[in-house]
């Protein structure tokens, strides 16, 4: 061999060994036999270094490790405000301006995303599918701590209404539009109520409903109370009626004023949905059966999601 090639092959021995060196620490630690392989160039053997350089390719490569961030711990704010506006007094309807914080949204929405499922609705004592509710639901685990602390803060607004060891809150659940989905006319409470299912000799009914907004970026999807009117009809002057939420925009300067509910033009009150803000109203009278004008609507979405928390609390009676 001449020395122009002997010169040409320990050259590139050299340059070998280097790259070797560098990448043996990644290559060795998925095949661990490679460190006892030795590579012939040209004739002459090149063995891989048995003390590799301690992977200096670190200095080139992002040495973060890619690892979901751990979820934080819920704190509840039992202290947290919020403001209500009476929309009507027979039924009673109550609308509730931030009654569920943005922590408390993200917290709800994480338990229920990988769970939601097809709507049912309960008809002849039987849950089943039907086309008059086309959305997705959840149901919530009550003893998570989001959960609990929603709960808490609804058992706190209904005061006197629940009796506590013997009535209760209810299961919650999250309840999901896409476009075009609806739940047509349809009311809360039972026509018969249900027996309970802790072996007492009880029935049971939901006495009131909450639905607040936890999703709102959506167009139409308005929540329609036909049977539902102001608490009074407009003055001589006939003055515009009352809509929820305008005062407040004004004092922001908002331009584009929306109000929370409107005048339907097939009559009663539509709200829109608001993240953060909900309707409470009473389903049963005090003889304990279903008022009819409590009846309402999930009216079709337009574009986007809209996802709502339903929260029904239960009264109970001792069964005859």
């Amino acid at each position: 061999m001449s020395g122009l090639s002997l010169m040409k092959a320990a050259g590139l021995a050299v340059a070998w060994t280097v790259l070797v060196a560098l990448s043996v620490p990644y290559l060795s630690e998925t095949f661990p036999q490679i460190s006892s392989l030795t590579f012939i160039i040209r004739g002459l053997p090149v063995p891989l270094p048995d003390h590799p350089l301690a992977k200096p390719l670190k200095l080139f490569r992002n040495t973060t490790t890619c690892t979901e961030e751990p979820r934080q711990p819920f704190v509840c704010d039992v202290a947290h405000p919020y403001k209500i506006e009476l929309v009507s007094l027979d039924p009673l309807i109550i609308y509730i301006h931030n009654l569920i914080t943005s922590s408390e949204i993200s917290s709800l929405l994480a338990i229920a995303e990988p769970i939601f499922k097809p709507s049912v609705v309960t008809k002849y004592g039987r849950q089943q599918q039907t086309q008059d509710r086309t959305s997705s639901s959840a149901g919530l685990p009550r003893d998570d701590a989001a959960v609990k602390c929603v709960l808490n803060r609804a058992r706190g607004f209904m005061g006197t209404m629940l009796r506590d060891g013997w009535d209760e809150m209810g299961p919650p659940q999250l309840v999901r539009y896409r476009a075009g989905q609806r739940f047509n006319v349809h009311h809360d409470w039972f026509d018969r109520p249900l027996l309970a299912n802790d072996g007492s000799n009880r029935v049971w009914n939901r006495v009131a409903s909450f639905f607040a907004i936890l999703q709102d970026n959506c167009t139409k999807g308005e929540t329609h109370f036909p049977h539902a009117n102001p608490i009074i009809s407009p003055s001589p002057w006939n003055e515009p009626m009352w809509r929820g939420g305008m005062e407040d925009q004004k004092l922001k300067n908002v331009t584009n004023l929306k109000p929370l509910w409107r005048e339907h033009e097939d009559g009663g009150l539509a709200f829109r949905p608001v993240a953060g803000n909900a309707i409470f109203w009473v389903n049963l009278h005090a003889n304990g059966t279903g008022d009819e004008r409590t009846n309402h609507a999930g009216l079709p979405l337009g574009d986007g999601l809209k996802t709502a928390m339903n929260i029904w609390p239960r009264r109970y009676w001792l069964y005859e």
